[in-house]
């Protein structure tokens, strides 16, 4: 059975995203060695990559255009890739399937799949995978950035409790963050 692991950068102030789409800046602030690696371990453990839309038109856009050249280059545009969508229906990105259904899709991979699921970016994918008790793990690497606004990574909502797995210091000051939702109240 697979797990579902939700993988984000975001800022102190909760930020994943500042004021305009895309507005990644402070990524470079986290970037190293530490992520790098991490990054190449994603590929060698995942199974199944997912996006929501906006993420995955970003994802997309800039995995098969860039001249960048490495691991993370080649296991992202050749992992299998699952797209949320209800606006899309097909995609020419190699390897990616589309679903309207993605909680269904979800729920059947877990069961079907042996290696990671990893949920990439998406905090509106995120909060409807949270809510339907799919998600086993959420990472998170804290930038030490105060942006002031932009797009918070976790919706405004109901009360939700995690348990930390684990919290380490990486040597630019980013802290990474593993916890598992627990189970809901209701």
């Amino acid at each position: 059975m697979a797990k579902v692991i939700v993988w984000n950068l975001v800022t102190l102030d909760g930020f994943f995203e500042g004021e305009k789409k895309w507005d990644l800046d402070f990524h470079a602030r986290a970037w190293g060695p530490d992520l790098e690696k991490l990054s190449t371990d994603f590929g060698s453990s995942a199974g199944l990559l997912v996006f929501g839309r906006v993420t995955y038109e970003g994802m997309k856009a800039y995995w098969t255009t860039t001249e960048e050249e490495g691991e993370v280059k080649t296991y992202m545009n050749a992992l299998p890739k699952l797209v949320a969508s209800r606006t899309i229906t097909s995609s020419d990105w190699n390897n990616t399937e589309v679903t309207a259904d993605i909680a269904g899709e979800i729920a059947k991979r877990k069961r079907t799949l042996d290696r990671t699921i990893y949920v990439f970016g998406s905090a509106d994918l995120t909060e409807s995978l949270l809510a339907a008790g799919l998600v086993d793990e959420v990472m998170l690497a804290f930038v030490p950035v105060q942006l002031g606004k932009g797009t918070p990574f976790f919706k405004d909502g109901a009360r939700r409790d995690f348990h930390l797995l684990e919290a380490r210091p990486l040597a630019n000051g980013v802290i990474l963050a593993r916890y598992t939702p627990e189970p809901s109240a209701a």
